[in-house]
Parts: structure tokens; sequence; C-alpha cells
């Protein structure tokens, strides 16, 4: 597959996915979750011993492509639950991949960006990184990431986090799990590599049988989650907030919500 909005490279047995639209912030598109997901899926049986994800210049992706959401408001019902179901593929594959992965985030991780940043083995930030799932900022509900995310911190965490759409900072994401460490910008790279080679020097097949484990043990509850996620995911296209919080954050002015 040749790819147009991500890179993929392999070097001693990593592969290395970098989000390559610097000039949108890594904002995702319909055509780069596709590349995510035919990347990942590639990963998955390949030769590949560790994953790593990040993003080109000065994000790691800034969620989806606002440009995109406002054409969504004129999608059929049909459309709308093919995209749907298009996220909750990303996130799935990433989540069950049966190689480590790891994401190397800097600069922001927004909404769908804390998604993919966090739903990682294991996620290495640069001090103040801002994450947030401000969905719902914007009349939009951020309900394929919530079930990861649940699991994750834990609801009490999640309902903070998911009802305020507030920014937070890599310090806090590490205190509630979210990120595994911290490390100076200059060292990410560098301590992202010598992380992956402590996880090349595990066995395989015991890794790959780990996070099998692990994620059976969530596969009943997340089933049912992403099912419902994703009928929410696509009613909350139609919904009249919706449509003014995208048009209120591309004229750059406050929303008037409905009731």
């Amino acid at each position: 597959m040749s790819y147009q909005s991500i890179l993929v490279s392999e070097h001693d047995g990593i592969k290395t996915i970098l989000l390559n639209r610097p000039t949108r912030r890594n904002a995702l598109t319909p055509e780069m979750l596709d590349e995510l997901i035919a990347a990942l899926e590639k990963a998955a049986t390949g030769s590949c011993r560790v994953v790593m994800l990040t993003g080109a210049g000065d994000a790691f992706c800034a969620g989806l492509d606002l440009v995109h959401l406002q054409g969504i408001v004129t999608e059929s019902p049909a459309e709308h639950i093919a995209d749907a179901e298009r996220v909750a593929r990303l996130f799935r594959v990433l989540y069950e991949l049966p190689k480590p992965t790891i994401a190397v985030v800097h600069g922001a991780a927004i909404a769908g960006g804390t998604g993919l940043a966090t739903i990682c083995d294991f996620t290495l930030a640069a001090p103040g990184v801002k994450f947030g799932f401000t969905e719902v900022k914007i009349g939009f509900v951020p309900a394929l990431v919530s079930a990861f995310l649940a699991l994750q911190v834990g609801e009490k965490e999640a309902r903070d986090l998911l009802l305020s759409g507030r920014f937070f900072s890599s310090e806090e994401a590490e205190r509630m799990g979210l990120v595994t460490s911290i490390f100076h910008p200059e060292e990410l790279a560098e301590q992202a590599n010598l992380l992956a080679q402590r996880l090349k020097a595990n066995s395989p097949q015991a890794m790959a049988a780990t996070k099998r484990l692990m994620a059976k043990q969530n596969q009943a509850w997340l089933d049912t989650a992403i099912a419902y996620s994703m009928t929410a995911n696509a009613e909350a296209r139609t919904m009249q907030d919706f449509e003014e919080g995208i048009a209120a954050f591309l004229e750059k002015r406050r929303p008037v919500w409905g009731r």
C-alpha cells in the first residue's frame, strides 16, 4: 500500500509509524485512519518486534481534522456509521496488536490524538505536553475513546476528563497512568529506542500471549462498549449542537448551544 499521510519505516526490528501531516498538526482524516489501520495490521503479521508511533512537526496529533468534520453534517446515516466503524477499528487494532507499541508524544495530543497516544502499551511524553478529550467543547461526543479511557483510569476520572473537556499536562497524565514516563524532548527518541531494545530482548511469543490474555479479559466488556459507542458517535454527528460547535470553532466565535 502506498501511504500519503503517514511514513512507515523499519530498522533493527522496530517499525516506526510517523503521522506526517505537520501543516495540519497531524490531524486525522478518513484516509489517514485507513492508512494507520493498514500499517498496524501489516505490523501485526510482519517480522517487526516493536511498533513505535510518533508525529512529524510540532505536534503528535490534533485529533480529527475539523475541516473534514465540517463536511460530516451533510453525510448520510450510512456514512456516519462507516466513519464511526473506522475509528473503532483503528483503536481496536492498536489495543489488540500482538507486538508491543510505544507512543512517542511531543507538542500536543488532542481528542482522538490523546486516544492514539494512550491506547499504546507505553506512552513516553515530553514535559508539558498538552492532552485533552475536547470533543464536548465543539458539540461532539468522545464516544469511542471513552471505553478505553474508562479501563485505564476508572469511571470517575474518565467522567472528569470527558465531561469537562479540559486540557491536562503530561505530568498529570503520568499521575493518572495514561503516560508511562516523561523525558526531556532531546532525550525522548533515545529513551523510546532504549525501551524498544529492552522489549526486543523479551520473548515475542510470551509478549504476544500476554497481550492476547489481557485483551481477552476485557473483550466482552469492550465489545459491548464499542457497539454502544459507535451508535453514539454516529448519532452525535446529527446533533444541532455538533453543527453549531464546528461552525463556531471555524468562525472563531463562542458557540450558541441548543437545549
